[in-house]
């Protein structure tokens, strides 16, 4: 018969405020399975101790001093690809879920998510899964929804309308579009009204968004 050891999880903290810090150790230093390893105020000190002090998951602020925590995050990635990164912040805004997303963060939970849901995470993507506040969860469905529904419209435009959304998208001026594009004004404006139909639009503004949102 063999016995099986059950895993520890090695687990170290970036996060400038020393009470969250202090916390976040002592809850993690309590828990079965889970290994403290270290703790940075700064996303220079970690990737200077992460060095000599090897982690499965790092807990990650983004609202660092001097270096962000996107910014360490797409660092840490780069030396260390296998680490999974949890961020951990007080942002809920989509600008920067989308950013530590595509930087490589495994995961994504507000500070005032209960201790025992953050230990929790810590686990869940250890073993390869995505954890994230349900609110967030619900903001990234909805990104993915508006950006497949904008794709979808997209389609729609025809060859001549793709390019003038094209120009337009570059901020220039009607009567330029027409001039690169060999047509008249009168055409252009009937292409953009045709853009604007198939987009559910009703501003350039808008048809820009869309387009730039595929």
């Amino acid at each position: 018969m063999i016995l099986r050891t059950a895993v520890t999880i090695k687990v170290s903290i970036v996060e400038d405020d020393d009470w969250i810090r202090a916390n976040l150790a002592e809850q993690i230093r309590a828990s079965e399975g889970l290994e403290f390893v270290a703790s940075y105020a700064t996303g220079e000190a970690a990737l200077a101790g992460m060095r000599t002090a090897a982690s499965d998951v790092l807990l990650m602020d983004i609202n660092l001093p001097r270096m962000s925590g996107i910014d360490c995050l797409r660092r840490v990635k780069g030396l260390w690809p296998s680490i999974h990164v949890l961020m951990l912040t007080v942002y809920e805004d989509s600008e920067k879920i989308f950013d530590s997303l595509l930087a490589g963060a495994s995961g994504y939970l507000l500070k005032r998510t209960p201790q025992s849901e953050i230990l929790g995470a810590i686990r869940d993507v250890n073993r390869g899964n995505s954890p994230m506040s349900g609110h967030i969860a619900r903001k990234v469905v909805r990104y993915f929804n508006e950006r497949g529904n904008a794709l979808r419209a997209i389609d729609k435009l025809s060859r001549r309308e793709r390019e003038v959304l094209e120009h337009l998208s570059k901020g220039i001026a009607y009567k330029e579009i027409a001039d690169v594009l060999d047509l008249s004004i009168d055409t252009i404006r009937m292409h953009i009204k045709g853009i604007y139909a198939k987009l559910h639009v009703h501003s350039r503004g808008e048809a820009v968004a869309k387009y730039l949102h595929k």
